[in-house]
């Protein structure tokens, strides 16, 4: 172990070392490629936040999917939703 260094973690050891057996042409094309991956995410998780506020904005329904805190899907199955049993008890 070496002193004065933060340890990484077990994943970021992994990827390290299996990074180091690419030649380096490859292992900057494998990193661009993972950065330009969460850079992608990122646009699309903003993207949807700016639809579903215009939506919520201009009164239009929003998709049952797209709804902030919605619970568990069980809950929202509507007319296909199982028969509740007699004692009263969901689960």
């Amino acid at each position: 172990m070496e002193y004065g260094q933060p340890q990484a973690s077990a994943g970021g050891s992994v990827v390290r070392a299996i990074l180091s057996l690419l030649p380096d042409w490859l292992e900057w094309t494998v990193l661009s490629l993972i950065v330009a991956w969460f850079g992608y995410l990122g646009a699309v998780n903003v993207w949807r936040r700016i639809q579903y506020r215009r939506a919520v904005r201009a009164g239009r329904p929003i998709h049952a999917a797209a709804q902030y805190g919605q619970g568990r899907g069980a809950d929202y199955l509507g007319s296909y939703a199982p028969p509740r049993r007699p004692d009263g008890d969901g689960d």
